[in-house]
């Protein structure tokens, strides 16, 4: 017997509950009502009486054919259901008006799955799990099933990392790119780029198509441990392809791998790689392969390094050129360093955390091994501004308390530049957090800033949500709470913050971090 996922037909209400054995209870809580009028409320054995005619196949009046199964079903289901479906029963001029047994062209994946989707038209009950989302979710765009649809995006979104572990999440930031829900692959396409490492293990990985990973490359905001880790995730990418290209014939195989190494490797920024990077790329296979190209490239890391003036210039102004020497959000301990609140749940409301750490201030060898020194401070719990009286020359003035609800993180450079001297940064404040049990970077926030005598801080408010961070979430299906996604750890109680500041020299890109879609060209 099939039980309703929700009522049908009115309004629900808390109070609207079944008496013992199932009977309907009655509500007179509304007093605007006349005397002795009663509102019944029996859907959920309506909607059994409903999806008792699909299960026992009963006054059906059509029938669809799917692989080669006929599925019995009713028009006015269908028609209800689906908009597609109203058109195409409904419409004189569709030939399917006129027809009792309709043969429907599907996938394979999609034809496997079409029992359970045409059962959720009579009970709005369907299994969804990473395997099956996607041809679900093929079968509700092409029917136009809004309410089905809305569910899979849902869904989707809420499982992001379970796909990137099961071999998914390219296919599913691709395929939903292409059908236009951009929610879910806005959600995907962060999880790569923040995750990249994660993402290149997987086998899915080779499924990214050149177009989107070129562009992929080009970001400002991936997080990796050092543009060597970005180089090795091209190589794994390549691999992929040559195992998908291997039918080919040699000479066609290794002009379209010539043509996708070019293509793909452009955007490896080169001169973000130390000079003893550089030099063990020479023992690459691939290096050694295609020599020409990547001698190319590596000279101008190279002229970087050593302070090239003219040909630095000469890169910079060519398309894209600033890019290679812009770095990414690097995690090395060159460029950032991890910031933990533990025990989170008994830190005092207002309270914060402190960091002291160092990174290098300059990107290339020739600018020497010179460091900053940092102090960060996190408050996770909202911060107090207490009573103070400001004396001016009218005399003084009381300030009241203030208190904001914000998670605030305060970074300060302790030596600051003289005017004369320029401290251009990108900071990167990558938080973790878990989802499916997978730890991982959820959260990144890009800024580029300019430390002076004059400007020593850079305060960061509303990092996260205050209250996602803070109140527990009630789980759905239980009287079980949660804590914060945003908490890690084995017992979920700690806050991990990793802080990145680098360098920005005077040819790097200074433009405003892009969020918006990877698009693939028209």
């Amino acid at each position: 017997m099939f039980r309703s996922a929700a009522r049908v037909g009115q309004e629900s209400r808390p109070d609207d509950k079944l008496g013992p054995s199932g009977s309907p209870q009655v509500d007179k809580s509304c007093s605007s009502r006349n005397a002795g009028d009663i509102e019944i409320d029996n859907s959920n054995h309506v909607l059994v009486k409903i999806a008792t005619l699909y299960a026992e196949r009963l006054m059906n009046d059509i029938c669809l054919v799917v692989g080669g199964v006929e599925y019995p079903a009713h028009r006015l289901i269908l028609c209800a259901s689906s908009e597609v479906f109203q058109v195409m029963l409904m419409n004189p001029r569709w030939s399917e008006s006129h027809e009792s047994r309709v043969v429907l062209k599907e996938t394979p994946a999609c034809a496997a799955i079409f029992g359970e989707f045409l059962r959720y038209f009579y009970t709005g009950q369907i299994r969804i799990s990473h395997l099956t989302i996607m041809p679900i979710l093929a079968l509700a765009d092409k029917y136009n099933v809004k309410d089905l649809i809305t569910l899979c995006i849902d869904y989707m979104c809420n499982h992001i990392a379970h796909a990137a572990t099961h071999n998914q999440l390219v296919s599913w930031f691709q395929y939903t790119l292409s059908l236009g829900h951009y929610q879910v692959a806005q959600a995907c396409q962060n999880f790569v780029k923040w995750n990249l490492e994660i993402v290149a293990k997987t086998s899915d990985f080779g499924n990214f198509h050149h177009e989107i990973l070129a562009k992929l490359l080009q970001q400002n905001d991936l997080v990796v441990h050092n543009e060597m880790a970005v180089y090795n995730c091209v190589v794994r990418w390549l691999e992929l392809q040559r195992e998908q290209l291997t039918e080919d014939s040699e000479p066609e195989l290794e002009a379209q791998m010539e043509a996708l190494v070019e293509e793909v490797m452009s955007y490896v920024r080169f001169p973000m790689m130390t000079p003893r990077q550089l030099a063990e790329l020479l023992l690459s296979p691939l290096t050694k392969k295609y020599k020409e190209f990547f001698i190319e490239r590596m000279a101008i890391g190279m002229s970087f390094h050593s302070g090239q003036l003219d040909r630095i210039v000469e890169v910079a102004k060519s398309e894209g050129g600033r890019l290679l020497f812009t770095p990414r959000l690097y995690t090395a301990d060159k460029w950032s360093s991890l910031l933990t609140v533990e025990n989170f749940t008994s830190l005092q409301a207002y309270h914060t955390r402190t960091l002291v750490f160092t990174s290098h201030s300059g990107l290339a060898e020739c600018a020497g091994d010179k460091t900053c020194e940092w102090v960060v401070d996190v408050y996770p719990k909202g911060v107090w501004f207490r009573k103070y009286f400001l004396i001016v020359w009218q005399g003084t003035v009381e300030v009241p308390e203030s208190v904001l609800r914000t998670v605030r993180l305060s970074i300060t450079c302790k030596d600051p530049p003289s005017e004369s001297e320029d401290l251009r940064v990108k900071v990167g404040i990558l938080i973790t957090g878990i989802q499916d049990g997978v730890e991982h970077v959820m959260s990144v926030i890009q800024r580029n800033h300019r430390f002076s005598e004059d400007d020593k801080v850079l305060n960061l408010d509303d990092i996260l949500s205050f209250d996602e961070l803070n109140e527990i979430c009630m789980c759905t299906n239980s009287n079980s709470s949660e804590p914060s996604p945003f908490l890690v750890g084995r017992d979920r109680d700690i806050l991990k913050i990793h802080i990145v500041i680098a360098p920005l020299c005077e040819f790097s890109s200074t433009d405003p971090p892009d969020k918006t879609l990877i698009m693939p060209s028209r």
